[in-house]
Formats: C-alpha cells, sequence, structure tokens
C-alpha cells in the first residue's frame, strides 16, 4: 500500500515536470515596425497569454530547436521577471520623451530638432528586414554629432521576422529551420553593425519582432526560440538585449515566458499601445514589477507628423525610462 501511494506521488511529480517544461515555449504576437504608414498595434486584449495553447504540441524536442542543451529554460512559475534577469550593471539611462523615424534625420534636423519636447531618438541601424535599409546619415560622425547635440539615441535592429508574420512586405524576412543559431548570427551582425557606428558596449540594442499570428503555437516557439538566441549572444557580447514589440502581442509573449519561468529573456522591454496617454506603470500586459525600475518604453502614438525649428518628419512617440546607447 505505501509503494503503490510512493508510486503515484513520483508519477504525480514527473508529470508536473513535463507540463512546467513544456511551458518553455509558448505562443504570442509582436507588431509593426514604427516609423512606417500602416496599421498600429492590433492583437486581442481579451485574450490570455495561453490562449489557443494545445498542450500536445509544445513538445520541446521538435528537431526545429538547435539550442544548447545548457540554454533550455528552468521550469518554475514565476511573476516577477526580474529574478530571471542580469543587472543592469550601471547603465546610462534616459528619463523624457523619445521619437523614432524611418530614416535617420542629418544633424541639420537634428539641431533645429532640439526645440521640441523630445530629448532621445530611436535609430533603425540594422538588420535585414529594417524597412529603410538605405541611411544617408547614419555614421559614426552622426552619433558623435547628435550626441554633442545633446541627444540620447536608442538603437533598433530589424532582423529575421516570425514564420507566420503577417505583414506582406515582411514575409521574405522569417526566420529558418535552425532558429536558436539564426539569432545568435544575428546577434553578432548586431553587435557589429553597432560597434562600427561607435556604439560602445553596455548600450542597449532593440530587436524590432513584427507581429505574428501567436496561437500558432510552433510558429511561435520558433519566434521565441530566436529571440532567446539573439538575446544570449548580444548579452555574451557585453550589450543589453531589449525587445520591441506591441503590448498585446509579443509583450504579452514575453511576460507569459517569464511567468513560466523562461531563461535568455529582452532585459528592456519596448512595448508599443497607441491612442493612449504615455505611461510606463499602468501597462496592463506588465505588472508593476514586470520590467520595472530603468527598463520601460511606451510607444503611445505613432505615424504622426510634427514640425520643429522648420523641419517636418514622420514619427513615432514614445516616453522613456530605459537604458540608451553609449557613443565613442
Amino acid at each position: 500500500m505505501h509503494r503503490t501511494r510512493h508510486m503515484h506521488l513520483r508519477k504525480l511529480v514527473v508529470g508536473l515536470v513535463l507540463f512546467l517544461t513544456a511551458l518553455t515555449a509558448l505562443p504570442a504576437p509582436a507588431w509593426a515596425e514604427p516609423g512606417r504608414h500602416g496599421p498600429g498595434p492590433s492583437g486581442d486584449a481579451h485574450a490570455g497569454p495561453l490562449s489557443g495553447l494545445g498542450l500536445p504540441d509544445l513538445d520541446l524536442s521538435d528537431a526545429v530547436f538547435d539550442e544548447p542543451a545548457t540554454a533550455v529554460a528552468q521550469a518554475g512559475a514565476s511573476d516577477d521577471p526580474k529574478s530571471l534577469l542580469p543587472a543592469l550593471s550601471g547603465p546610462r539611462t534616459f528619463r523624457g520623451l523619445a521619437f523614432d523615424t524611418c530614416t535617420a534625420p542629418s544633424l541639420e534636423t537634428m539641431r533645429r530638432w532640439r526645440s521640441s519636447k523630445y530629448g532621445a531618438v530611436g535609430v533603425y541601424y540594422g538588420g535585414r528586414a529594417r524597412a529603410c535599409p538605405h541611411q544617408p546619415w547614419l555614421s559614426h560622425r552622426w552619433m558623435r554629432g547628435v550626441e554633442q547635440l545633446g541627444w540620447r539615441v536608442l538603437p533598433v535592429y530589424v532582423g529575421s521576422q516570425s514564420p507566420c508574420v503577417g505583414a506582406g512586405p515582411k514575409k521574405g524576412y522569417r526566420i529558418g529551420r535552425h532558429p536558436w543559431s539564426q539569432g545568435v548570427r544575428e546577434a553578432r551582425d548586431a553587435v557589429r553593425r553597432a560597434a562600427a557606428i561607435g556604439i560602445r558596449e553596455g548600450s542597449p540594442l532593440y530587436l524590432d519582432m513584427e507581429a505574428y499570428r501567436y496561437r500558432q503555437t510552433n510558429c511561435a516557439r520558433i519566434t521565441l526560440s530566436f529571440v532567446r538566441g539573439w538575446d544570449r549572444q548580444v548579452r555574451g557580447e557585453g550589450y543589453v538585449p531589449g525587445f520591441y514589440s506591441s503590448a498585446d502581442s509579443g509583450v504579452r509573449h514575453m511576460r507569459a515566458a517569464a511567468r513560466a519561468g523562461v531563461r535568455d529573456l529582452p532585459s528592456v522591454i519596448w512595448f508599443a499601445r497607441w491612442h493612449t496617454r504615455p505611461r510606463l506603470a499602468r501597462e496592463p500586459v506588465l505588472r508593476r514589477s514586470a520590467w520595472s525600475t530603468q527598463r520601460r518604453i511606451h510607444q503611445y502614438a505613432g505615424n504622426v507628423k510634427e514640425r520643429h525649428g522648420g523641419r517636418s518628419l514622420v514619427i513615432d512617440r514614445n516616453l522613456v525610462h530605459a537604458p540608451v546607447a553609449r557613443i565613442g
């Protein structure tokens, strides 16, 4: 009788461990790249992060994954992802308003825009899915110049996109069959390109992932594996990995992954929720303890035209309390 009871208890414990391990690959969405004309962030605001999950489909032994064994997430639910994230060791941070735009403006435009309310600028410095690959002004000289003008910089890298990405123009840049190693390769490219324009170690690099169909479980697992590989490599090379997505999609995904105990997640979250007041602490998807204290950016409006100092730009608006680039 006691032996039977112990056997049942052992089966229960093993089953629980397998269940928690399965939760390391949760589905989710991401969002549309800012600074471009098109629909704003979308997603089912009422769907929970586990919506549509079929547990039999969450087999992490799928051959599509090529993560090293040491990278497999440790199971264990947690409401607070801070325990999963490395400390930000003396980052250079900015608190205030920022704008981002698809093509980095000229130094003269940046000088004139000093009359605006903004103090930081987001720049799309690399990535094969970048909507504006031609950046005539972006260089080491430009980076030094904007810093001398008093600006802070948020570097954005638009790499490969989810296999089930929704945006037509991005379908040609989907993640391949080996998402972890592809994330690692693109992270190396992100670091190399950042260093080439004077972005030093200790700087954040924000990975942009556009909207994908997070209810497609296998697609979401591939996307998460890519993001984790990218994060781990960026962090290993001395930079701070950030993640840039919509609140009701990619950010919901990262939050669910953190609660499931997934490792190698972004250190900073840049979430988009348009048509609302700028706020960092009252985002419904993120509890106050999630990516708190110098780890958040809220994009609260997109594709708006503003004019300052006689120069007009189409921009997205952001409220920031997060790391910014160290320029050298």
